[in-house]
């Protein structure tokens, strides 16, 4: 057997299996034991709630064995774990009326986002489609940004307008903007990234783009900005802005972007602060979170303190699951839910989530450095930088790092938009670490930039020239080949 055959990566669904259900384990075992602490009789409610996150859990897996067999084994068992161990903690809290049945919905949406990835997966088949998506997505990404704010629509939450309803329903249309604009900026720089890498003026040891090069990091800041100043909503801006300047130096490794980009956040938080109030008081509780005054106020320090204290009360090893008092604080199941388990789990529970999210961001960036197109590497990475920001401004707000700014923890907090949201882009990092650890059966020419980069290619060419790579390998092609060839079409021409 050659060497060839030998180092075939291998599917790891069995690997994936025996860790989903340790996953599956710690999610369902967190809810009972919150329940046997709450004293509730653990009846038939519980046991079908086990039930259906493991035939989601499984369902998903078998959905990955027959459409993504080489996917990355450990993205799913992370998901799973911290998507049951949100379930655990809300269910928790549904004990205090201001929460009461919030962990039904959420066990609901968790259905409905994991049916959703796995539509996806068997519908797309190929990430490189994506790429025909360039311009549709960066239009679709601005309708989504500005929906909350069409008359009707929008809906105002805590000084925000980040909400849309539709009848009894609501949602975050910013969620998904998520995911349209990586898909855009990928695309974009895929398609743009020799112009840009190539030109530019060398200032000292950095390399700057030049003026007209700066138009995309412009445009992003302008609809970062804009965001801010509509919808009020520092977060998604954060997030917007960070996501572009990290995959463009992804794109071309160069610092200078970084630097650039650093000087337009420092303008756009001079300007938020002079010109958004909503800005302006989020950076004052950041900075004066004790001051009674601010403390006091609506919309003040109050929830920021409380988990603070929350925090604190729960040292080094925690309170246990249903032995604090996480109710305490506003939004303890949505905004301050890593609060609420820094409480109960102590640091110790709390960075072993954390551990769990660099995991999970090592696996995103391990498909981006596997893929072999740039625009899977592009958009694998960006996916992993929109997870990372989150974490950190989420993590970094509660403990008064940065301003809080009213993201929510992935795959934790309650909330149906950012679930579906996380769980889509699981399935697109799945499809691309498919294709990064598959195996490769090399043609005539392996083109990772042409129509095939985008998925598009001409499935009657691709057949006609694997018939030809088949005949040469068995020796059918005519050995004299293009020689043959050219003798004959010089006979001819004698003849005429």
């Amino acid at each position: 057997m050659s060497s060839a055959e030998t180092d075939h990566p291998k599917p790891r669904r069995n690997a994936e299996l025996v860790l989903l259900l340790i996953a599956l384990v710690i999610g369902i075992g967190a809810q009972v034991l919150v329940g046997l602490t709450m004293e509730d009789q653990i009846d038939q409610r519980y046991w079908i709630e086990a039930a259906v996150q493991v035939v989601l859990a499984v369902g998903f897996h078998v959905v990955l064995r027959l459409r993504a067999a080489y996917a990355d084994p450990f993205i799913l068992p992370i998901a799973v774990t911290l998507n049951g161990l949100g379930i655990a903690m809300i269910h928790r809290l549904d004990f205090t009326a201001a929460y009461e049945g919030v962990a039904d919905r959420q066990l609901v949406w968790t259905a409905v986002s994991m049916a959703a990835a796995a539509a996806l997966l068997i519908w797309l088949k190929d990430h490189r489609r994506l790429r025909q998506l360039t311009y549709i997505s960066l239009l679709v990404s601005i309708v989504l940004l500005f929906l909350p704010i069409v008359p009707g629509l929008g809906r105002d939450i805590q000084g925000a307008q980040v909400w849309v309803s539709i009848g009894a329903m609501s949602f975050q249309p910013g969620e998904l903007a998520k995911i349209t604009l990586a898909i855009f900026f990928a695309g974009f720089l895929a398609n743009n990234r020799d112009l840009i890498l190539l030109a530019g003026r060398k200032v000292g040891p950095l390399t700057f783009p030049r003026l007209q090069d700066l138009g995309p990091l412009f445009l992003a800041w302008v609809i970062a900005l804009g965001v801010l100043i509509v919808q009020n909503d520092l977060g998604n801006a954060l997030m917007f802005f960070g996501l572009f300047v990290a995959v463009i130096y992804v794109a071309t490794s160069r610092f200078s972007w970084i630097a650039i980009g650093g000087v337009f956040i420092a303008a756009g938080a001079v300007l938020a602060y002079q010109m958004v109030p909503h800005a302006r008081n989020r950076f004052d509780i950041w900075l004066h979170a004790f001051d009674p005054e601010i403390y006091g106020q609506m919309y003040g320090s109050h929830q920021l303190v409380q988990g603070m204290f929350g925090l604190a009360h729960g040292g080094l090893t925690g309170t246990g699951l249903g032995n604090g008092n996480p109710q305490m604080v506003s939004l303890a199941n949505s905004d301050m839910i890593i609060a609420a388990f820094g409480e109960e789990l102590g640091f110790i529970g709390l960075g072993a989530m954390l551990l769990l999210y660099f995991i999970l961001f090592s696996r995103y960036m391990r498909a981006a450095v596997g893929t072999r197109d740039h625009f899977g590497k592009l958009l694998a990475a960006g996916l992993a930088v929109i997870l990372v920001l989150q974490v950190f401004v989420v993590v970094g707000g509660i403990t008064r790092v940065i301003p809080m700014t009213g993201l929510v923890s992935p795959f934790l907090a309650a909330g149906g938009s950012a679930l579906l949201a996380n769980w889509l882009i699981v399935a697109i990092v799945l499809m691309i670490s498919n294709a990064a650890r598959r195996p490769i059966y090399a043609g005539p020419m392996l083109n990772t930039t042409g129509a095939g980069a985008a998925g598009t290619e001409d499935p009657l060419s691709s057949d006609q020239a694997r018939t030809e790579t088949t005949a040469e390998q068995t020796g059918v092609t005519d050995a004299a080949g293009p020689a043959a060839d050219s003798a004959s079409a010089g006979s001819q021409g004698g003849q005429r």
